[in-house]
């Protein structure tokens, strides 16, 4: 298994445990290549998680799955843990190494934050509305900006505006880090046609910013002519100080004034 087909499989699993979080002991992780999971942990797409409670019994060839019990250290006795058969009448207490209890976990959070430190999008602090719908961040293509969320509903995919791209395609492995390739993202991005208000300003919204910015101008254009003629002969940088003062300049500084309240 390459280390691109072992992170692959793995965003298979968080995407088919509808956001849960997956859990991988060590044994597991000893079969896959050690190159991706050192890279898997680097960058916390792996992070250790509580060790198991329950575990294999390794007290017979039956392979029961059981409750695990631990016994906390005393003193120069070091932690123990073991299985309390039930099955058997000449078995009791299994040990079992704490070691093999070991586990990682790898959820939406972590996938979401993969993805931002992969593009360098700052990461989103809002919740989406959606239950399988995560907001990661502002991503910017080369025409628009839009937010970038994943879609945690069976397989993973990225998503901008309304168009999905399934994470599996966009995963790359270089140089023992895992990267996305964003050529795919920022194409994703500007083929989003339906954009969310929240983060793509409308023509509505700049047309109505540049007429109010327009209206402020004219506004300054004619307290700067009133001015004049109380006071004609004063110079240009002392009609826009006045100006500044007063609640029409919005507070922009006396230079920004002087630049606009000229015809």
């Amino acid at each position: 298994m390459t280390p691109q087909a072992t992170l692959i499989e793995l965003l298979g699993r968080v995407g088919a445990s509808q956001g849960a979080a997956v859990l991988v002991n060590d044994d597991e992780l000893s079969l896959w290549p050690s190159a991706a999971v050192a890279a898997m942990k680097t960058q916390r797409l792996l992070t250790k998680a509580r060790p198991a409670s329950s575990a294999i019994c390794p007290g017979c060839e039956r392979d029961c799955v059981m409750p695990v019990h631990v016994l906390p250290g005393e003193g120069k006795r070091p932690a123990r843990a073991f299985i309390a058969c039930d099955k058997r009448g000449d078995t009791s207490r299994v040990p079992v190494p704490l070691t093999s209890l070991a586990q990682w976990q790898c959820g939406v959070d972590a996938v979401c934050g993969f993805v931002a430190a992969s593009l360098g999008l700052r990461r989103s602090d809002k919740q989406s509305s959606s239950a399988d719908l995560f907001e990661i961040g502002i991503a910017t293509g080369g025409k628009r900006s839009q937010m970038l969320c994943l879609k945690a509903n069976g397989a993973l995919a990225l998503v901008a505006g309304s168009n999905p791209l399934p994470l599996a395609e966009a995963v790359e492995y270089h140089g023992g880090a895992y990267s996305l390739d964003g050529v795919m993202v920022h194409q994703l991005v500007d083929a989003a046609t339906t954009a969310d208000n929240r983060y793509t300003p409308s023509n509505a919204k700049r047309e109505a910013s540049k007429l109010d910015t327009q209206a402020m101008y004219a506004s300054w254009q004619k307290e700067y002519r009133a001015l004049k003629k109380k006071r004609p002969k004063m110079s240009d940088v002392w009609y826009s100080k006045q100006i500044e003062k007063m609640d029409i300049a919005n507070e922009r500084n006396f230079s920004t004034i002087k630049k606009h309240m000229i015809l």
